[in-house]
């Protein structure tokens, strides 16, 4: 492999680990965070929304960004925003302002949903380049950092160390690895020579024409609907649908975390071998039948081995369906910035909505959504073709 593109592997693998260690860092200390701040429940949820307006803005924006400016750019500028928040997050809840905090989650939320995109652009090209799967194992170094945060957010967390030195530790290290990994990256992936012309807009609304590249969009729909449910409420569904006391909850969510990062990075074996459709199937059965059991059956051994399932069903499901959108016809960075924009609004807008329905019936039956979207996925799955495993040459006597 030439030194060029093994250190733009390794620097896609850095900026997938930055943002996992990042959410994971602010997300343990959100208690800490509240109490700083003196701030109800509903007052939280305010603080939260910066992070959604945020979110959506950087996604909706980064495809035209990619083709008008390339993905480095945007990947560079995204990467900006989570190192400045991260600290900005911290200063705002040391000094009790909640508008800092939400600007920081702002911040927070532009940078991942603009960068994460053309960071999916950039990671297609890859695989295009070299044939291989790569993907997978970029979300598993984000998997790997939301673990990792994790424990070092619980590990200051007991020791009481100050909120705000924690974050701006976290923000220099994070400063460091991007300014190293940035400049490793290509110039123009994914850019439209010429902006975006009335041609390049034409060819992007054709896209939605194209069944096999919609097919591949309803499954990376679903299965980031399962990856960000599993995000946002199974610690909460642990505790209130199955009788887990808070620690446990916890501890059960840092096992879908790991369970998610084992299914990445060991993926590529199973794609290789056994092709991207039967992969995809195959994770939206893992999904159902793991999101199925912790519905249906009452019982807590159950329901934590059932998140292994869940976890590993829906560790696939987002890298494979990207990279068989980039190769599912011409112009491959639109192809895949239009179903990781999809992917995105899922995993990071679907999930909230799930809590009005479990008011009303209860978290484990709002889980009934997200079942729903993954057998689906499971069906849609062997229709999308695409790339099969390479076939075994066997040498004549």
């Amino acid at each position: 492999m030439p030194t060029s593109l093994r250190a733009r592997r390794l620097a896609l693998a850095t900026l997938f680990f930055v943002p996992g260690v990042g959410i994971a860092s602010w997300v343990t200390r959100t208690p800490d965070i509240r109490d700083l701040l003196g701030a109800s429940t509903a007052e939280m949820g305010l603080v939260l929304f910066g992070l959604s307006l945020g979110s959506m803005i950087g996604i909706l924006s980064s495809g035209a960004l990619v083709a008008r400016l390339g993905a480095r750019p945007v990947i560079a500028a995204g990467a900006a925003g989570i190192v400045l928040s991260i600290p900005l997050i911290g200063i705002g809840a040391a000094t009790g302002s909640a508008f800092a905090v939400a600007a920081g989650l702002f911040l927070f939320g532009a940078g991942m949903g603009g960068g994460e995109v053309a960071m999916n652009v950039e990671g297609a090209d890859v695989e295009g380049v070299t044939d291989r799967s790569f993907l997978p194992t970029l979300h598993g170094c984000f998997s790997l950092g939301t673990v990792v945060g994790a424990v070092v957010g619980i590990v200051a967390t007991a020791a009481a160390f100050p909120v705000l030195w924690h974050l701006v530790i976290v923000g220099a290290v994070a400063l460091v690895a991007v300014v190293l990994s940035v400049p490793a990256l290509p110039p123009h992936t994914g850019r439209a020579y010429g902006g975006e012309t009335t041609a390049v807009r034409e060819d992007r609304r054709a896209l939605w024409k194209d069944s096999r590249l919609l097919l591949i969009g309803v499954i990376i729909l679903a299965m980031a609907l399962a990856e960000g449910t599993a995000n946002d409420w199974l610690p909460l569904v642990m505790v209130d649908g199955h009788g887990f006391d808070p620690a446990l909850g916890s501890t059960i969510y840092a096992v879908f975390a790991a369970a998610m990062t084992i299914g990445r990075f060991s993926g590529g074996w199973f794609i290789e071998r056994f092709g991207r459709p039967a992969v995809l199937c195959a994770s939206g059965v893992f999904a159902a039948v793991g999101l199925a059991l912790v519905i249906f059956v009452d019982s807590q051994v159950v329901a934590a081995a059932a998140v292994l399932l869940w976890g590993l069903g829906a560790s696939l499901g987002f890298p494979v369906a990207i990279s068989a959108a980039g190769d599912s016809g011409p112009d491959s960075a639109a192809r895949v910035s239009l179903v990781a924009t999809a992917g995105y609004v899922a995993f990071l807008v679907g999930p909230p909505a799930l809590g009005f329905v479990g008011d009303e019936y209860g978290l484990r039956a709002a889980l009934l959504i997200p079942l729903v979207f993954v057998v689906i996925a499971a069906m849609v799955a062997p229709l999308i073709g695409g790339r099969r495993p390479a076939p075994v040459l066997v040498e004549e006597a």
